[in-house]
């Protein structure tokens, strides 16, 4: 393939160099999978509204999250299994949003601990918790992100039961993968993947492998993990996490504006209005059709992030445009890094912000700031009529 110009570009070189378990387990959602398709496709219903003859020198792309400045108003989501679409990927990752000035998120279920993120990259980063019922454990976890450098904590308020991923069944997913015969007839076709992951030894769950006890091996982190998340979460144990963090928080999940009153009034610095990338609840409304009540229910109280289906600087534009202070981008840098590794999130985050500054200069602004409803065809109230069409 040529030089990739677009993130369906990565999407399909990534298809080729991954194995199908772990590809299948980044692109793909719950049961019908309608939500998931529906956080994508629902963009496409956003129509921008083109200016000319509008001075457009001196742009900007400089904006804050959780007042933290970045380049961009962008931020690498928290993936599991990162390290499982190429080896060593969530360092690579790390590595690649340092450069490029955006902040990287840390999932719990990382293969890469946030020991080695600090070592290995040496940057301030965020770290994404899943509340376990092991309570001890997650206060470790926490004064562990503290010791690693991490700025902000992000929970995850959307996981206490896991939603049913058909592939993922269907595929025996386990990291690292099963040596059965269809496992590895697949691996035999992906040898630039095997030959990396050969040379590295970090092929497990490094936040939690040797950090529970019992828990040695995959073997034994399998059983642990199924029984691990807590049916029982609720917002006492979201301020028993705070008063332990003591720091930035960012809670991640939220869908309803009910929910998000009740984030508001939590303490927390930040929502992020997500549906886990359809991964959950099939048949919940998709991130950009939730977007614009949150904002008009909280928007003035608390700053709301957005994550969900963006594939293009011009996603991130229209979600800015409905409300969002910040977007995340998961799928996309995970196409990148499994396409071509670090060099492949760099470019994931190059063609995002290229996309971006264009679209917002053709849009008549300079400064990405003042990115609101003006820039949107038909105004907000169009684009949410748009939205909720059928």
């Amino acid at each position: 393939m040529a030089q990739p110009l677009t993130i369906e570009d990565l999407r399909i070189l990534a298809k080729r160099r991954v194995p199908r378990m772990f590809y299948d387990y980044a692109d793909s959602g719950a049961w019908t999978e309608g939500t998931y398709r529906a956080n994508e496709t629902d963009f496409a219903k956003i129509k921008l509204r083109q200016r000319i003859a509008v001075d457009m020198t001196d742009r900007t792309l400089e904006s804050t999250m959780v007042g933290q400045r970045v380049a961009m108003p962008v931020a690498i989501a928290p993936t599991g299994m990162t390290g499982m679409q190429h080896a060593d990927g969530e360092i690579l990752a790390a590595r690649a949003a340092h450069k490029a000035g955006v902040p990287f998120t840390l999932s719990t279920m990382s293969i890469c601990s946030m020991e080695d993120i600090a070592n290995h990259v040496g940057q301030p980063f965020w770290f994404q918790l899943y509340v376990m019922k092991d309570r001890e454990f997650i206060a470790r976890l926490i004064q562990r992100a503290k010791a690693a450098g991490v700025t902000a904590l992000m929970l995850t308020v959307d996981l206490q039961i896991l939603g049913q991923r058909h592939k993922d069944i269907r595929n025996g997913l386990s990291a690292p993968p099963k040596p059965t015969l269809a496992n590895l007839i697949n691996l035999a076709t992906k040898p630039r993947w095997c030959l990396k992951m050969l040379d590295t030894p970090r092929r497990q769950f490094g936040n939690i492998v040797g950090h529970v006890s019992g828990v040695a091996d995959v073997s034994s982190l399998s059983s642990w993990t199924s029984s691990q998340f807590d049916p029982k979460l609720n917002w006492d144990d979201v301020k028993w996490i705070k008063d332990q963090w003591g720091g930035k928080l960012i809670l991640k999940g939220i869908l309803d504006p009910e929910d998000a009153e009740i984030a508001a009034q939590s303490g927390a610095d930040a929502l992020i209005v997500s549906n886990h990338g359809g991964r959950q609840l099939d048949g919940a409304l998709s991130s950009i059709e939730a977007l614009p009540a949150i904002v008009d229910q909280v928007g003035n109280r608390i700053e709301v992030l957005f994550d969900g289906g963006i594939r293009s600087g011009q996603d991130i534009i229209k979600a800015l445009a409905l409300g969002a202070h910040g977007t995340f981008i998961g799928r996309a840098f995970l196409y990148g890094l499994g396409a071509m590794g670090e060099k492949g999130v760099t470019l994931t985050l190059d063609i995002i912000r290229k996309e971006l500054d264009v679209t917002m200069a053709l849009c008549g602004l300079r400064d990405v700031r003042n990115v609101d409803e003006r820039i949107l065809a038909g105004g907000r109230e169009g684009a949410i009529r748009r939205l909720s069409a059928a």
